[in-house]
């Protein structure tokens, strides 16, 4: 399976956004887009100047990195999403927001979305009473996620659950830091988004 093994911190910088994909350390001055708020690369910190489709392309980018999807699955979002009742754009993030890693990270059982995909696939959570190793596994209102018995000792889920009210828990999300254990109470509604996403740029760009 195709995967992104580079340094995450170019993403940031790529996008010129924090999006928190090294957990502890984006909260530190060690953070790259800090220390470096430019591009990286050669001429990272030369002038740009990007075409209506070439802003268009960088938010499609920007969002897919976000929640570490491939192209091919990105797309197959965005076209349920078209073929959903509702606006386009919200109901893409809706559909990102319930993935099963993406819930898991936001929680607060793992640092990073990446880490939060790993735990998962090692059938560290079950839904609803039943371990789910399926990290794209969407989540439906009213369903209980809960860290099995087994790994509850896990020490990187302790650490990050340590860490969670830095990082801020969704209002869509009820969590119980001691049974490690949450509910996800309803869909996510736009405002419940707070990163900087213009996703009305990602349906015009898949409408051409």
């Amino acid at each position: 399976m195709a995967r992104y093994t580079a340094s995450v911190c170019r993403i940031c910088r790529r996008e010129n956004l924090k999006m928190y994909l090294k957990g502890d350390r984006c909260y530190t001055d060690k953070c790259a887009i800090e220390r470096r708020p430019y591009p990286p690369g050669q001429h990272g910190q030369g002038r740009v100047k990007f075409s209506g489709y070439g802003v268009q392309l960088r938010e499609k980018q920007k969002v897919k990195r976000m929640y570490g999807l491939l192209e091919r699955q990105f797309r197959g979002y965005f076209h349920r999403a078209a073929s959903a009742k509702g606006k386009t754009g919200e109901t893409l993030l809706q559909q990102l927001e319930l993935r099963l890693d993406n819930v898991v990270f936001r929680m607060g059982f793992a640092d990073t979305r990446a880490e939060a995909r790993q735990l998962v696939r090692h059938g560290h959570f079950t839904v609803n009473g039943k371990r789910v190793n399926i990290p794209s596994f969407s989540v439906k209102p009213g369903t209980g996620i809960e860290v099995h018995d087994k790994s509850k000792k896990v020490l990187r889920i302790q650490e990050a659950i340590e860490t969670v009210d830095r990082r801020g828990v969704p209002q869509w999300i009820e969590i119980d830091k001691k049974a490690l254990k949450g509910t996800v109470k309803s869909a996510p509604n736009r405002e419940d988004l707070t990163m900087p996403i213009q996703e009305q740029l990602i349906v015009e760009l898949y409408s051409k």
